[in-house]
């Protein structure tokens, strides 16, 4: 097969590819791949090496052809073709179909007929002409110039390709372990702190996406290939160097690789005393911003350039302490709390010291019942503050505090706060993602942090881990209605660890909310409770799924197992299902026991602050036959932000809100709160997309 049949059979394919999947807005260049059996980085390469085209310009340009074709031979209107070739918005269709063929979808099929009709195109062109020959020669030379501008644009059309290209590229980089040339191996921490001050200097700067040093610490002692390395990570540039320390000198040399071209597009070679340590850090940093063509700010400038201490002593010592730090150890913790507290003796004023102090005193008493080190902490943390409040390490620091002591929505505004001054600080993404998935529930939040998590730190984690940060990904998706989303990262979990139990659970519920089928969601859900009969989690689901479908027998089996289960373990879990509980004993005949947790739920209701408290409220007055009382409570639901999809696909299917759908407000009411999430949806995915995030 010669190469341009092979090229052709490879387009037509992923054309193919596209027009199955046509009306589906969320079918990308991650889908495409997937259909292609190849990974992103191929696809993109190889579209853009066999038709010039980005991977995404590649689908698009397919979309607007199949709605030209819909234009020409349907009744269909625009803004309804639009949603049939997958663009969501009609008004953004209209763009890029003005832009593609040069005019609106509107003037189709009256571009259809003039190519049906030549002979009255030609009359008419032959009156043009007739007219055009009684103007001025000046209509000459504007055409001829016009001509030859368009001759110029076509001749170079090749080179503004590329510009486009290159302006649409992600500008993803990675710092590869540095090589330690010295003769004395004990001068690696100097090395690698080196390599660490460039890498947080970069990481100040928004428009560039910087993977964690602990995600390319890996490939130290394992070399693989530019392009293994970058698919890995998802990045377009690898960072590579090496250095030595001799004497009161260092000797540095960098290159900065285009990992889609596996070439450098950068290099240097720096010597530089001692004394202008901090001078060469930021001269690598601002280098390699330039290279990439990294928007930078003046405030990200300023941060790059700030000295963390004037104190050279000072600053040995912190990075001896920064490399015992990173050995993740107990014995590495205290080892480092001795150079940073040494560093702190050379200069007093120096803030990042306490900072990785108070750091490294969290992390000894992580996990620990009896926390030991909380003053410590705290004090360390305020010195910080007191010495650098605009600075990510010490709002990290302050922000453990209240971590360490449970204090978790007093913590939020020092993370936030700190991802202004290092937006790719993957540490801070990872707390706030899980303070907004349980603690401080947040639905939109959650996501985003989670997707910006995946970003920057994934390949810092072994199978198991990787696979629990999946699942916590695809849980975020589900619960901000992106279901197919969450269908793609829940098989990526169960692909690093098959065993996972919480990947398969969620598994079931996301093929609900795409099939919407309870009855195969129930016989699902049974198979994982016989995996583990102990699983609270699991066998409540169970029974609410009983008591959904109106069983009300097997709903009191699986929620007496349930109420054991919280009696032997002596736990309180889930009291907004009380009202269920209460609904099923009452069904079945115990009006006893359904009034004891109906006083539960009651007791839950007084103390709940949650957004969902109205939504409680209602359920409360739908079971006392306060149907006026339920609606109103609905309404105000109605007006709260960041409620979770499962809200919108199981409201219908409980019982004692079938009680409303004779009101004559219950059709109003459940589609505003369904409207609601809906707007709120789509406010985020544009987000997400203009953040590159989805």
């Amino acid at each position: 097969m010669t190469q341009d049949s092979t090229s052709n059979s490879f387009l037509l394919q992923a054309k193919s590819a596209v027009l199955e999947n046509i009306s589906n807005e969320q079918f990308g260049v991650s889908e495409l791949a997937s259909k292609m059996n190849m990974s992103r980085s191929s696809l993109l390469r190889k579209i853009k090496k066999q038709n010039n085209l980005s991977a995404s310009q590649f689908i698009r340009e397919i979309r607007l052809q199949k709605a030209a074709e819909m234009l020409r031979e349907t009744e269909l209107t625009a803004s309804e073709i639009s949603f049939e070739v997958g663009f969501s918005n009609p008004s953004y269709f209209t763009k890029c179909y003005r832009e593609y063929y040069g005019y609106p979808p509107g003037e189709t099929k009256t571009k259809k007929q003039e190519e049906s009709n030549p002979e009255q195109t030609n009359k008419e062109e032959e009156t043009k002409k007739a007219v055009r020959k009684n103007k001025n020669i000046n209509r000459y030379i504007i055409a001829i110039t016009i001509i030859s501008i368009i001759a110029i644009i076509y001749f170079f059309k090749d080179q503004f390709t590329s510009f486009e290209s290159k302006a649409y590229k992600e500008k993803s980089v990675a710092f590869l372990p540095f090589k330690n040339l010295s003769e004395d191996n004990s001068n690696l921490y100097f090395i690698n702190g080196v390599m660490e001050s460039s890498l947080n200097n970069l990481q100040k700067i928004k428009d560039l996406r910087v993977i964690s040093r602990t995600s390319t610490e890996k490939y130290r002692n394992n070399p693989k290939n530019v392009s293994e390395i970058a698919e890995e990570l998802q990045v377009n540039y690898l960072i590579e160097g090496s250095g030595q320390k001799i004497g009161n000198e260092v000797l540095l040399s960098i290159q900065l690789i285009d990992a889609n071209e596996d070439s450098p597009i950068w290099s240097e070679q720096y010597k530089y005393v001692l004394d202008d340590i901090f001078e060469l850090q930021n001269n690598i940093a601002k280098k390699i911003a330039l290279a990439i063509e990294a928007n930078v700010t003046p405030k990200e400038f300023a941060l790059i350039a700030k000295k963390p201490t004037e104190n050279l002593v000072a600053y040995d010592f912190y990075l001896k302490g920064l490399e015992h730090q990173n050995e993740q150890s107990e014995e590495g913790l205290r080892k480092g709390i001795l150079n940073f507290e040494k560093a702190i003796e050379e200069d007093s004023k120096y803030a990042d010291a306490y900072a990785q102090i108070a750091i490294c005193y969290f992390y000894l008493d992580e996990n620990k019942i009896e926390k030991k080190y909380v003053d410590k902490l705290n004090e360390y943390a305020d010195n910080a503050l007191l010495y650098d409040a605009t600075s990510e390490l010490p709002l990290i620091a302050k922000a453990l505090y209240y971590i360490n002591v449970n204090e978790f929505k007093l913590a939020i505004p020092y993370l936030e706060k700190a991802l202004d001054y290092n937006p790719n600080a993957s540490s801070v993404v990872l707390f706030l993602s899980v303070l907004y998935s349980r603690v401080v529930p947040n639905t939109s939040k959650y996501l985003t942090y989670a997707l910006q998590g995946i970003k920057l730190n994934i390949e810092a984690n072994d199978s198991v881990s990787k696979s629990y940060i999946y699942l916590n990904l695809s849980n975020a998706l589900v619960q901000n209605g992106f279901t197919k989303k969450a269908s793609e990262y829940i098989e990526e979990s169960l692909k690093y660890n098959p065993r996972n139990p919480y990947s398969t659970y969620l598994k079931n519920f996301i093929n609900y909310a795409n099939n919407k089928d309870l009855k195969t969601l129930t016989s699902k859900m049974l198979i994982e409770w016989q995996k583990d009969t102990t699983r609270t989690d699991i066998t409540q689901e169970l029974a609410k799924m009983y008591y959904f479908q109106e069983d009300y027998d097997n709903a009191l089996f699986y929620y007496e197992k349930y109420i054991n289960i919280l009696a032997t373990n002596k736990i309180d879990l889930y009291p907004a299902e009380n009202i269920k509980i209460a609904h099923t004993f009452n069904k079945m005949g115990f009006s006893k026991k359904a009034e004891q947790y109906l006083s539960k739920y009651k007791d839950y209701l007084e103390k709940d602050e949650s957004i969902y408290k109205e939504a409680s409220l209602a359920m409360l007055y739908l079971y006392e036959n306060m149907p006026d009382k339920a609606i109103e409570a609905y309404d105000k639901f109605s007006l709260q932000d960041g409620f979770q999809y499962w809200v919108i696909l199981f409201m219908n299917e409980d019982p004692l809100l079938k009680k409303l759908k004779n009101h004559p407000k219950y059709e109003e009411t459940i589609e505003k709160i369904e409207i609601k999430f809906w707007e709120k949806h789509k406010k985020l995915k544009e987000n997400l997309e203009k953040e590159k995030l989805l």
